[in-house]
This record gives structure tokens, sequence and C-alpha cells, in this order.
């Protein structure tokens, strides 16, 4: 399956290791990051899980939830988690989902059988409260992600989402945007009454809105 997106994240079962859950209902009115790994006690996997826990309070501000996903059992997470906390400072406080039989990653097309056939690659999901599937970004196995890049991306969703705007190479929260190409001058001096720079007639610049 090869999920795009608008399309509807799949709803699971699953067991963390904060208990079970049932996918579409922890999401609940939050965004979320699901996140997976290739399997436990690997060395990229576990300085990413450490950052992504100092980064909670990050994601939480963003009223967005995150959980890993990898396909060892449980108690192998429970035993990796001392692991996390003793080499990277920060003990995991997120849920991270156990898939021994591998069902949420080929739901995910986490598995590329090119790349391996039996491991997830770092794939990452960002999912709206509508449920839907808002950006997916793939890393191979060797190469750790940016999760401040993660949140950049959430900034902008979520900015994205409540204003006729886009955001420019590079942006960043609080940043001047791009008035959507999709408003002409009128509907534009409604939404934008402070005015913009137009760098071309597709490319007028304004400040961000403020929610």
């Amino acid at each position: 399956m090869t999920l795009q997106l608008g399309d509807t994240a799949p709803d699971f079962s699953a067991e963390t290791t904060d208990g079970p859950i049932h996918f579409h209902e922890w999401v609940g009115d939050s965004w979320a990051v699901l996140f997976s790994h290739p399997k436990d006690f690997t060395p990229v996997c576990t300085t990413e899980l450490g950052e992504v826990a100092r980064l909670k309070p990050e994601f939480d501000k963003r009223n967005a939830k995150v959980i890993g996903l990898s396909v060892d059992p449980l108690d192998d997470h429970h035993a990796w988690i001392g692991d996390i906390a003793e080499t990277q400072g920060h003990a995991l406080n997120f849920p991270l989902i156990a898939d021994p039989d591998r069902k949420i990653a080929e739901l995910y097309g986490m598995i590329h059988p090119k790349a391996n056939d039996t491991l997830t690659v770092r794939s990452v999901f960002i999912i709206g409260p509508d449920k839907k599937l808002k950006l997916s970004i793939t890393y191979p196995a060797s190469t750790g992600r940016n999760f401040e890049e993660i949140l950049r991306t959430i900034d902008s969703l979520q900015l994205t989402a409540k204003h006729s705007v886009a955001t420019p190479v590079n942006w960043r929260h609080g940043e001047d945007v791009i008035i959507a190409p999709s408003l002409n001058d009128e509907q534009a001096r409604e939404k934008f009454p402070g005015g913009w720079k137009t760098l071309k007639p597709y490319l007028r610049i304004t400040t961000q809105p403020q929610d």
C-alpha cells in the first residue's frame, strides 16, 4: 500500500510502551507524528528517540503527539528504554509501538523491499486532526532524521491550513509568507489589509498572519 498526501491514515490497534492504543482514538483532536525505526538497539535510532524525548515540549506546544514504531516486541522496547536514557540523557516520554508481526509497517508502507526485505526504513508521517496524511518523509536506515525540521514543517502545515498562505524556502515561524496564488488581489486585500510586497504577480510577500 502506498499512502499519498490527503489519504486517511490507516487506523490500527497496537501494544505500546504506554499500554494498548487505538490509533485514531489516540490522535483525537491533535496532530500526530508517527515515525518508524528499523529495529531496537540500533545506534541511529537510539539518538533519534533521545532527541524526540528532549523536544517533546516543543511538540506539545504545537498540539502534536509523537509516537514511534519498531518491529521488535514490547519486552525489547522496555529494555532499550534504559539505553536511551543512559546514552542520550533523556528518558522516553512518549509511546513506542511494538509491531513484531509487521502489520502496521506493511499498512503504512514502511518496509521497502529494495532497501531491505524485513527492516522498516526511517519513515515519518505527519497526520492532521482530520486523520489525513499531511506530510511523509522517508530516510534510509543509515541517515538520522532532523526533528527540528519536523517541527518546522508542523509550523508550516498548521499555519497554511488556517490561512491562505504558503511558506517560502527555509521559512521559520514568525517570518514573512507568500500569499496563495489562488487569491486574486481583491480577495487578498480582504484577507491581508496590511498589504504585501509584489515581487512578481504570482509572488506576493506579506507578514505572517497571527492566530
